[in-house]
This record gives structure tokens, C-alpha cells and sequence, in this order.
């Protein structure tokens, strides 16, 4: 199954690079993830998003150690905007700040140019015209093939595309988080802008293998999400026993059909499911030649959704970032 970006046909299935280098669970060593990312190509990746605050650069360096060799086989998205330095953190999406990030990237990236650098958060400090402006010229120069956005509500996304056209709109989108619904979902598919949804598998929660957080690595991200607290996670882990039950009566993994739903949701979206398993990684490439009927995908639905779902997506310290429309609170 292959979907536009930017006007180029890509497999439906990409590769979310984020967790060769940091958040969940214990990054591989190097090797490891040099093999892996060759593998993806291998089977038939094109595919690939990562972001310069992924280990602080580590993940845009293994990307260009592992494939600059192979630069003319996948599609490349990276990220900017996010501060991680030290005491300084937020956001900053001001031109010299998109500059600046973007010439690093590219370095790191042993690459001349990204084929989508994204906006990571919105920056509501700096005039949307005036960040767009800096990805024009990047685009104008040669820099990147295109732009995009992550994270960004509806009205927003829809100024940013009157300055300049947008390519993509990356957000968190799976069974358990809803948002895009509220508007980013319609508004991508009335402009004709591709929705890449990270998570999709909810943070691995659907593959069905994450019995107790407390298992998880100490810095962990998922430790701090309210989703996987004491106090909401065993009501969500009930959700997950009946979700594996599910698929495996349709014959697939529970990562597959967590992945055949959100795919199914609209013919803009992409995945970008991350790995650091070689199985893993064919399961989700694969998934797109998989029959699962629309009953099945019906009844996914219903068991796992914004009203089952105990908790919110993010901590409050990190929901404060987020731009795109939120559910009430209950």
C-alpha cells in the first residue's frame, strides 16, 4: 500500500527511529542499530523520521553513519524546534533557530538535503508567517524537499498552509488516542496534506508484551505518563488482555491489527511505528498485505478508545506543549 507525501508515492509503513536512540525501554548498541536500519531498507522501507533532540543527535548520527551510503533509497523526515540544553528547554521555531538546527541536521545526517523537516511543537511566541518564511527559503536553497508540522491544532495548520503549502502533519494517532478526530483529521484530507501518526500501537502498549511498567528501564518515558500509573494502568491492561484475545482470533499480532486500524482510519495516513526488533520490524512492513475485516476493526474500535482509556496521553508538564485539540476533561 503505498500513500503520497510531498508528491511522492511511499509505502504506507515507515520507520519511527526514535526508540535506536532514546525513551523507550534500553536503546541497541550502535551495531545493532546500524544493522537495523540497513534491514529496513532491505525489506523496503522508504520511510524514515527521526529528530535532532533524539538522544541529543545520536539518532540523526546513526541514520547518517548507517545509510548516507544508501541516501537515494528513502524518504527523510527529521524535526525541529524542540530545546533540550541543559537549563534551556522549550521551544523555539524563530528562523535563525530553524537555520541553524536544520544546517546541524544535515551534518549529522552526512546528507545535503531532508526531504521533510518538520516544526516539532508550536512556537506561539514567533508569528506563524515568519517560521514558515525560514522553510521556504530552506526549500528554495535546496535544503529540504518540504515542510511539516508536529503536534499542531487545526486553525493553525491551516494558517501555516495559506503562507506556504505543507506536506505533512505528524501527531500521535492509534486505538487509544483520539485527537486527531477532533479536526487535524478532517483538515489534513480537506487540504491534501498527508497525516503521519507516531504511536500508533500506542507506545507498544497494543503489541501486548508490556505486563507491568514497573519492568520498564528507570528512564523510561511511558514511567511518567499517566496512562501507565498505578492507579489507571491495571483498568488499561485489561483493555490490552481482550485486544490480544481479538487479534489473535483474526490471525494476526496485536501490533498488526493496532496498526491495519489506524491505517484504515483515512487514505492520508502513514505509521511510523518504531523497533529495535528485526521481527518486529517485518511484522509492521508486512501489515498492509494482511486481510483483517472490517468487524474486526469495528470491534478494536469500540473495546479501545478516548471514553475506555484511563488517563490522559501526556503529564501535564508535557501537555502544556501540546497544540493539538484536547478532549475535556472528564
Amino acid at each position: 500500500m503505498r500513500r503520497t507525501i510531498a508528491g511522492k508515492q511511499l509505502h504506507s509503513v515507515g520507520l519511527g527511529c526514535m526508540s535506536l536512540s532514546w525513551a523507550y525501554g534500553t536503546p541497541p548498541e550502535r551495531d545493532d542499530a546500524i544493522r537495523l536500519l540497513n534491514q529496513a531498507l532491505d525489506l523496503g522501507y522508504d520511510h524514515l523520521d527521526t529528530a535532532n533532540i533524539y538522544g541529543k543527535g545520536h539518532n540523526e548520527e546513526v541514520i547518517g553513519e548507517a545509510l548516507s551510503g544508501r541516501r537515494s533509497e528513502y524518504f527523510l523526515a527529521s524535526k525541529t524546534g524542540i530545546i533540550v540544553d541543559g537549563p534551556r528547554r522549550g521551544i523555539d521555531c524563530s528562523p535563525d533557530a530553524i537555520t541553524q538546527s536544520l544546517d546541524e541536521s544535515l551534518k549529522r545526517l552526512k546528507t545535503d538535503h531532508i526531504d521533510l523537516f518538520y516544526m516539532h511543537r508550536f512556537d506561539p511566541k514567533v508569528p506563524v508567517a515568519d517560521s514558515v518564511g525560514a522553510m521556504a527559503r530552506a526549500i528554495e536553497a535546496g535544503k529540504i524537499g518540504s515542510y511539516g508540522v508536529s503536534e499542531w491544532n487545526s486553525a493553525h495548520i491551516r494558517e501555516a498552509h495559506t503562507v506556504h503549502p505543507m506536506a505533512a502533519v505528524q501527531t500521535e494517532y492509534s486505538l487509544w488516542t483520539r485527537n486527531p478526530e477532533l479536526g487535524v483529521l478532517k483538515t489534513c484530507e480537506e487540504l491534501g496534506i498527508a497525516l503521519v501518526c507516531f504511536s500508533p500501537t500506542a507506545r507498544g502498549v497494543l503489541s501486548g508484551t508490556l505486563k507491568d511498567p514497573k519492568t520498564l528501564p528507570e528512564k523510561d518515558l511511558r514511567r511518567s505518563h499517566p496512562r501507565f500509573s498505578d492507579e489507571n494502568w491495571p483498568k488499561n491492561r485489561m483493555l490490552v488482555d481482550q485486544f490480544v484475545v481479538l487479534a489473535e482470533q483474526a490471525g494476526v499480532t496485536p501490533a498488526q491489527l493496532a496498526l491495519k486500524w489506524v491505517l484504515s482510519r483515512s487514505d492520508c495516513i502513514h505509521v511510523i511505528p518504531g523497533t529495535t526488533s528485526p521481527q518486529h520490524l517485518d511484522d509492521n512492513f508486512h501489515v498492509t498485505e494482511l486481510d483483517v475485516s472490517d468487524a474486526v476493526l469495528e470491534e478494536a474500535g469500540k473495546l479501545i478508545n478516548q471514553q475506555t482509556v484511563s488517563g490522559h496521553r501526556y503529564p501535564e508538564v508535557m501537555r502544556n506543549t501540546i497544540d493539538t485539540e484536547d478532549f475535556a476533561a472528564a
